[in-house]
């Protein structure tokens, strides 16, 4: 399993806009093959910064599924237009609690 963490900055003012655009986008991303699933936080000190967390099967299915694909300008069209700055994007792996 690989989680995709995406750090969002928002336009100030646009939040609610945002979110909307998120719920209409959250099917074409959570349909994709691979995706296990997808959440979208909102910050409490920072109400304009979004952390999206997606868990995948592997790096290739976020990456060939997903971002080589339509479904990808799909979402991005959805919510792009509400970008302060482009998103911080990195992918992540459990670490064991026992050796």
């Amino acid at each position: 399993m690989v989680l995709e963490i995406a750090l969002i900055d928002v336009l100030a003012g646009q939040e609610e806009a945002f979110a909307e655009a998120y719920a209409k986008g959250h099917p074409t991303l959570a349909g994709t093959p691979g995706c296990r699933s997808v959440r979208m936080t909102r910050g409490i000190e920072s109400p304009s910064r979004f952390v999206l967390l997606v868990e995948w099967e592997s790096i290739e299915a976020h990456l060939e599924n997903f971002r080589a694909t339509e479904r990808f300008d799909t979402w991005r069209s959805l919510i792009g237009p509400y970008f302060a700055a482009p998103p911080v994007v990195e992918h992540f792996t459990d670490v064991p609690a026992q050796g």
